[in-house]
């Protein structure tokens, strides 16, 4: 695998396990009664974007280290698959 074909696996990885971590323990305004004005009341009331920012990156590294040492030992092959049919 290239340098650039491992940076958009781990780019699509850690975008995916991102939208399953977002909504993970998240309270609306409404929920805490603390509706700050001009803004929605369903919106979060303290959304950790950065703790979620980590967790995600975490998962991700290990997730794409789990890929890149399957592809490295050819225990999955696309390539050969893809080109017996």
């Amino acid at each position: 695998m290239s340098i650039g074909g491992g940076f958009v696996i781990f780019v699509v990885i850690w975008m995916v396990v991102l939208f399953m971590i977002l909504p993970i323990k998240i309270s609306s305004q409404i929920e805490n009664d603390n509706i700050a004005p001009g803004t929605d009341p369903g919106a979060p009331s303290n959304p950790n974007i950065i703790k979620k920012f980590l967790i995600t990156t975490m998962v991700s590294v290990i997730i794409f280290a789990i890929i890149i040492l399957l592809t490295y030992f050819e225990i999955i092959n696309l390539r050969e698959y893809f080109s017996q049919q």
